[in-house]
């Protein structure tokens, strides 16, 4: 499944976009702030494609100007999904480089998957969380219409081994029909 925007292309993960993920995953401001540690070779990011990165709907986010793998975004339906949802609800997460911070991409990739997982896998909430002080991605859900549900603290961050503080936000599908077509 490849999903389009204007200026992006959602695909599966290849092997070979292992050397373009590790030159915006061994950021250290990019994995940390999502729950995750920075890569640490180009190896390490052909494991993590091989063995995370290749799960059911997680795409690599392609700029389709250079044709680059340049961040990812995943959609975890139900059991899937580590917060504990329903078959009808899913969670999304994303990342992107640190050069491509601030130009909307991940809201564009974001409001594209929202559509993905409304109008084609009839989803009735997509559900999303941050960490306590990751506003960049707090403007992205919010931008995207999610709304602050609740606040879970100690949240164990296992490949970190760190207790957080997660915020969850929820969009529900008739609010998402209502902001397309209202």
């Amino acid at each position: 499944m490849t999903l389009e925007t204007t200026r992006l292309i959602l695909r599966p993960w290849n092997e070979s976009d292992a050397e373009s993920l590790y030159k915006y995953a061994s950021d250290p401001t990019v994995g940390p702030a999502a729950g995750w540690p920075p890569h640490t070779s180009v190896e390490n990011s052909r494991e993590i494609i091989r063995d995370v990165l290749s799960a059911p709907e997680t795409y690599a986010v392609i700029d389709r100007e250079t044709g680059c793998a340049i961040g990812s975004i995943g959609l975890m339906i139900g059991g899937a999904s580590n917060i504990g949802l329903s078959e009808t609800e899913g969670e999304i997460g994303y990342w992107i480089g640190v050069p491509y911070w601030g130009q909307g991409l991940i809201p564009e990739a974001v409001s594209k998957m929202l559509h993905y997982a409304f109008e084609d896998l009839q989803l009735e909430k997509v559900w999303c969380g941050y960490f306590d002080g990751n506003d960049k991605s707090r403007r992205v859900q919010e931008k995207c219409g999610f709304e602050y549900q609740y606040t879970m603290e100690n949240v164990h961050c296992s490949m970190l081994n760190e207790l957080r503080t997660e915020h969850l936000t929820c969009l529900t599908r008739e609010k998402w029909l209502c902001r397309h077509l209202g």
